[in-house]
């Protein structure tokens, strides 16, 4: 803690120069007539001042004395100091730690080999049994023939499920999903007559899906249809043809999408 400079003095060079000034002070809150027509008001202010001077310089002389920021200062300093204690504590506990985990990876590195690349290290051992000079010879990394026969027979029993699994299941078919607008020619057309029509059109790879009515215009719908078709057994031209062959109900067909599966 840094002492006041004022505490180091013992002589109050000063003194009669700040008596002066607070004389002249107290005269002029009594007024013209001087601290002896407010004599009493005067005093008052005197001894304020005095108390006031002696409980400065007891706070200057006395360290802490006034129990106020001093204390709450040394209050801090000592919490700091405790939390240094503990950080200083913690740090060399995980030095130690440290340390200990070093000596464990060394003695483990010292008890078995270091693989580096393809180069191989290994420390000496203490001499045990006799098996210890056939254990120098032993190569992990050298090739087993039993295993690469294992694995060679596995490998082709797995191609030969897969090559019957593919025979099985046979070639592949192409199909498309489609989705048909077929239009009526007016708006009196009965549109449930109309569906069963396009339905009733039956064709080896053909099969037919959900269904709608669009709005045209004008009060007459259209009937929005989708099916799937293999493409090698039916065409779109066959089946516009069939589907337009109703032309007592159906005016046109025409493909809204078509997309291959």
């Amino acid at each position: 803690m840094t002492n006041h400079p004022l505490t180091q003095d013992s002589v109050w060079l000063n003194q009669s120069k700040f008596e002066d000034a607070e004389r002249v002070y107290q005269e002029a809150l009594a007024g013209t007539g001087g601290a002896q027509r407010g004599g009493g008001h005067a005093s008052n202010l005197v001894n304020e001042i005095v108390q006031a001077r002696q409980k400065i310089q007891k706070a200057l002389t006395t360290p802490g004395g006034s129990g106020g920021v001093d204390g709450a200062v040394l209050d801090r300093l000592s919490l700091l100091e405790k939390e240094n204690k503990d950080l200083k504590k913690v740090t060399q506990d995980l030095r130690n730690l440290v340390l200990k985990l070093e000596g464990r990876v060394v003695s483990l590195e010292k008890g078995a080999g270091v693989v580096s690349g393809s180069t191989t290290t290994t420390t000496s051992k203490p001499a045990a049994d006799d098996d210890d000079d056939e254990d120098d010879d032993f190569d992990p990394f050298a090739d087993d023939p039993d295993m690469d026969e294992a694995a060679e027979k596995l490998k082709q029993e797995r191609l030969q499920e897969y090559a019957e699994k593919k025979k099985k299941k046979g070639p592949l078919v192409a199909k498309s999903n489609l989705v048909l607008d077929v239009k009526p020619w007016d708006d009196e057309t009965d549109m449930a007559e109309l569906e069963k029509h396009v339905r009733s059109i039956k064709m080896d790879g053909l099969l037919w899906g959900n269904s709608k009515l669009v709005p045209v215009g004008y009060g007459i719908k259209k009937l929005q249809i989708t099916c799937v078709i293999e493409d090698d057994k039916v065409s779109t031209d066959d089946l516009e043809e069939q589907i337009t062959a109703f032309d007592d109900v159906i005016q046109s067909m025409d493909i809204a999408a078509f997309n291959k599966i």
